[in-house]
């Protein structure tokens, strides 16, 4: 893996810290995260020398993570018997979400069964670019179309949940703990999380943070959540990265899949919203929570949307995490499938 230069970290941050405290002044939902995102995307399509280390990144997950955690009460948990269906429906949704997407794609953008699946697979794009590296579709139009798709859902999400209407979360954050207390769970978790990355388990740092951070709140070994300033870094530093993905994507390659990039995300989008609707309704959740629980972005960017804005983290973070496992069992079966059907619509 290519070493980033300091100059380029510090360029990063200083642009992203600056933007998420804009936001944050501006009264922008999810501020530090949509600020930091927008502010280094925009020194990226500028061509400046832009990236997050993986060290970095891997310590504003934990953060995330813990955070996430500190949330996670016997309340909280008692919904979970009605989780299993939201699940499924959420298995629904990514299957449709890959399939009709990537027909899209391969039917009206030209874009070949391989490079269409792997481009419209919702949140895990380590996994995809794995699998195009080993010679499957093209890495340069799944790149773009993810990343354009990840920021647009980063950025406008809590705007649109903010602004149009929808009831807001009504989980109230836990009061902030002792900085020596959350230091210590986040160093406890950062250090489980570089054993877990051993594995191929997704978004370990995240997870490990919840997990460690969960059980110690639910068993009264731990309370409060971590110093605001320290969940303010967190997210600053998750949204300079994902606005830095653009850094190294070429004007041509962005100015030829604009087009496909946006209706993928519209089109992803969308389905998102049919089918949290009725999960909403059924369940009486809140229908900002399951959207977010159900969007096709990152897993450590709607979690911290999901913080951001008051919803259940563990009804967030769970359904997620499940999204990511069925990922890994699906993708192939998808690639195929589109396959057959673009190769019969031809024939």
């Amino acid at each position: 893996m290519t070493k980033i230069p300091l100059r380029s970290v510090l360029i990063t941050l200083v642009i992203g810290f600056s933007g998420a405290t804009a936001a944050a002044l501006a009264g922008v939902p999810a501020a530090p995260l949509v600020g930091a995102s927008i502010a280094v995307s925009i020194a990226a399509l500028s061509r400046l020398p832009l990236g997050i280390p993986n060290l970095l990144r891997n310590f504003a997950f934990t953060i995330i993570g813990c955070s996430l955690g500190s949330g996670i009460t016997k309340e909280a948990l008692s919904q979970a018997v009605h989780w299993p269906i939201s699940l499924f429906f959420l298995g629904l949704a990514v299957g449709t979400i890959i399939l009709v997407g990537s027909w899209v794609l391969a039917r009206f953008y030209a874009q070949t069964p391989e490079t269409a699946v792997l481009s419209t697979t919702p949140g895990v794009i380590a996994y995809v670019l794995a699998i195009a590296a080993g010679g499957v579709g093209d890495v340069r139009t799944i790149i773009v179309i993810q990343n354009i798709r990840l920021v647009l859902v980063t950025t406008l999400l809590p705007f649109i949940l903010t602004h149009l209407g929808f009831a807001p979360g009504h989980i109230e954050p836990q009061a902030s703990g002792s900085l020596f207390g959350s230091l210590v769970v986040i160093a406890l978790a950062f250090a489980m999380g570089i054993v877990a990355q051993r594995w191929p388990i997704p978004a370990a740092f995240l997870l490990v943070g919840v997990l460690v951070s969960g059980v110690g709140h639910y068993l009264g070994m731990v309370s409060g959540r971590p110093p605001v300033p320290l969940i303010f870094c967190g997210f600053t530093i998750t949204g300079s990265m994902v606005g830095a993905r653009f850094s190294s994507i070429p004007m041509a390659d962005l100015r030829r899949l604009l087009a496909a990039s946006l209706i993928c995300a519209l089109i992803t989008g969308l389905l998102a919203v049919g089918f949290a609707y009725p999960v909403s309704v059924m369940l009486d959740i809140p229908f900002g929570q399951v959207f977010v629980a159900f969007a096709p972005g990152g897993v450590e960017a709607m979690a911290a949307i999901a913080l951001a804005l008051g919803y259940d983290p563990a009804y967030v973070a769970t359904h997620h995490l499940f999204r990511l496992l069925l990922l890994f069992l699906i993708v192939p079966f998808c690639i195929r499938i589109v396959a057959r059907t673009v190769r019969e619509h031809e024939s």
